[in-house]
Formats: structure tokens, C-alpha cells, sequence
């Protein structure tokens, strides 16, 4: 029988990863996750999003938790400060999401499937095209040892 796991992971040693990229003009905004903890039964990440940066409206495939540490993000008409928490039912959807003009930070928790399930592709795109802002291809990473394979390609991250 294997003994249950006690592990201690500090943010400052886990290196950010690119994993969304806008073209807000001719300034870059992306996603950047620090992953901390990634199994097939949670996720936990330190992420930070760029200024500005949009997400479609969209929920996931499992339970999900965001808590706001630093900046502002804008999930549909209600503004997030450092503080508080959104939490995101299975089966719930949420957004757009639009971090504020200093980015936003937070740490985000899934209860296993981190697959983003879209709402509204056709409104986001939209907003996109209004806001005059590019969908860049998803940068290219490589998940830490012990997330889920097949992760990280397609529209998995928008």
C-alpha cells in the first residue's frame, strides 16, 4: 500500500508558463500559469493574466475555484478585486473574463478535468474583433510530471 503524499511546493520555484497569447495591438497578452499541483484528481496554479487579456465565456469540466490576489478581473459585469473568490460549479459557465489595466493574478483550483468547455465562441470572437485584439496560436508547453496527458494543444486553453 502506498503512503499518502505530503509535499510542500513554493511559488518562486516553479517557473511561469505561457499558455494563451493575444496581440492587443502591437503589445502581447497572455496567460502565464505557475502549475503547482497538476494529477488527474486536482489542479492547483498560481496564474497570471496580462492587462487586458480576454477569455471567452466558458465553464469546465470539473468543479473550479479562482481567488484574487492581486488586480482586477472582470468576469462578465461583475469586477473581482484582491479577495475574492469565484466559485464555478461543474456545469456552470462564466466570462467573459477581461483582467484589468495592472493584469491579475490568483491561485485556481480544479477538482480533476481541467478541460474548458465554451459558451459562447461566437461572442467571444466578436468581442475579440471589437476590442480589435488577435488570437494568437496557443503557445506550445510541456505539462509538469504527473498532469493528465493530452493536454495543452487545440483549443484546450482560449
Amino acid at each position: 500500500m502506498t503512503e499518502p503524499r505530503l509535499a510542500f511546493v513554493h511559488v518562486d520555484d516553479v517557473a511561469p508558463v505561457e499558455v494563451v497569447a493575444q496581440l492587443h495591438g502591437d503589445r502581447r497578452a497572455g496567460v502565464h500559469i505557475r502549475f503547482l499541483e497538476w494529477t488527474p484528481e486536482r489542479f492547483v496554479a498560481h496564474t497570471r493574466y496580462d492587462p487586458g487579456l480576454i477569455l471567452e465565456r466558458h465553464g469546465h469540466s470539473s468543479d473550479h475555484l479562482i481567488y484574487v490576489l492581486e488586480g482586477t478581473l472582470d468576469v462578465g459585469d461583475r469586477r473581482c478585486t484582491p479577495g475574492t473568490l469565484v466559485v464555478l460549479e461543474r456545469g456552470a459557465a462564466f466570462g467573459p473574463l477581461e483582467a484589468g489595466p495592472d493584469g491579475c493574478t490568483f491561485l485556481e483550483t480544479y477538482a480533476g478535468d481541467v478541460t474548458p468547455v465554451p459558451a459562447d465562441k461566437a461572442g467571444y470572437l466578436a468581442l475579440l474583433a471589437e476590442r480589435g485584439v488577435e488570437r494568437l496560436p496557443n503557445p506550445p508547453f510541456t505539462p509538469p510530471p504527473g498532469a493528465p496527458g493530452g493536454l495543452g494543444s487545440g483549443d484546450r486553453w482560449s
